[in-house]
């Protein structure tokens, strides 16, 4: 319990005029300086003696697209017979954030919903919240720290896409590889169960492990999908193009994989390289939590995955540009509102200074 800077005021001026008052013999003064003390030891006792209360704190949830709600929530309960006054604060990554509480009345029970801001993309805690009851007239109050501090994950927004293109078909793959996989559309393994096709078997595996494995192959008619995202700081002019990259990005690959396509993410800086073929969760836990890097490199897509290759940077980057020619379709997607549709050689170049505007351009032009 501590007096507030309002109580503490008060308090001074009223000892002050009550000792003015008694040592001048001004009992109008004296009587007012000890209203003022005795309101303030009644505001003290207050706080001392206020109700019993119970308060519990939940976010949900604990992971949202950006711009997306995410909502903390307040369990109050008082079992006392006075009502109680409470002011609350909330740690949102590391900055206070305000909570409206209403005067609680006595005996009761009280929900307070409040919006945790998701503007910014990444991972950030909340907690802890900090509830101060107030005396009476404000001027004192008892501070109470709820001490748990969640974590909430703010990945990017998913627009709608329509798809990939139709008839791009994938690229050949080398002799190396061919004999490490068993085959071009080798997706996994799994154990033998009776009534599986024994040509589907794979020997070598099986061989070595003394258990017979069958192979899962990607459907040849779907097309793979890598998106090669450009994470260095030199192609952005202003970081919320970044922003803008991400989303795109994690709408190509969402939209993929909902329609069976076998996915990649890679970043330009080789610090990513993921492949997913039916969760993309993963992938928009991994777009949350990349940042722009100071290093600029040229990744190599490898070759069983050059059906469909789009580059989304912030402006058009030559090496880029060349990674996208290598494959059966390429596009660049550039943060940019200099031209909307061009092209680089064989690569369709899309231009749009929001990520909604790349999106639409790609339902139009690419997507059949």
């Amino acid at each position: 319990m501590r007096l507030t800077l309002r109580g503490t005021g008060v308090a001074v001026l009223g000892l002050l005029m009550l000792g003015v008052g008694l040592w001048w013999r001004y009992a109008g003064m004296a009587a007012f300086g000890l209203a003022l003390t005795a309101l303030v030891v009644a505001s003290i006792v207050s706080v001392l003696v206020a109700s019993p209360l119970a308060v519990s704190r939940t976010v949900r949830p604990r992971t949202v697209p950006r711009l997306a709600r995410c909502n903390g929530r307040l369990e109050l309960s008082s079992t006392g017979r006075w009502p109680v006054a409470l002011d609350a604060v909330d740690m949102v990554a590391g900055a206070p954030m305000a909570v409206d509480v209403p005067l609680l009345a006595p005996a009761a029970v009280e929900s307070v919903d409040y919006a945790i801001p998701t503007e910014r993309r990444g991972v950030f805690d909340v907690g802890p919240l900090t509830l101060r009851r107030k005396g009476l007239a404000g001027l004192a109050q008892a501070r109470t720290v709820l001490g748990e501090v969640v974590q909430v994950r703010v990945v990017p927004r998913v627009l709608p896409v329509r798809g990939l293109p139709s008839g791009a078909r994938r690229g050949q793959v080398g002799a190396d590889e061919r004999v490490e996989r068993g085959g071009t559309d080798l997706v996994g393994l799994r154990e033998y169960v009776p009534g599986d096709d024994l040509r589907r078997l794979h020997w070598a595996t099986s061989a070595r492990t003394g258990t017979l494995m069958i192979r899962e192959d990607a459907d040849p008619a779907r097309p793979h999908l890598a998106v090669l995202l450009d994470d260095s700081a030199t192609s952005y002019a202003d970081p919320q193009r970044f922003e803008e990259a991400v989303e795109v990005a994690a709408s190509l690959i969402t939209s993929a994989l909902e329609q069976g396509h076998p996915v990649r993410l890679l970043t330009s800086s080789g610090g990513t390289d993921i492949e997913e073929q039916q969760d993309s969760a993963p992938i928009l836990a991994a777009l949350a939590d990349l940042e722009l890097q100071d290093v600029a490199g040229r990744p190599t897509v490898p070759v069983r995955d050059l059906d469909v290759v789009a580059v989304v940077s912030g402006t058009t980057v030559p090496a880029l540009v060349l990674e996208a020619g290598r494959a059966a379709f390429g596009t660049v997607l550039v943060v940019d509102e200099t031209r909307p549709v061009s092209a680089a050689g064989s690569v369709l170049v899309l231009s749009g200074g929001r990520a909604e505007d790349l999106v639409d351009s790609w339902n139009a032009v690419v997507a059949r």
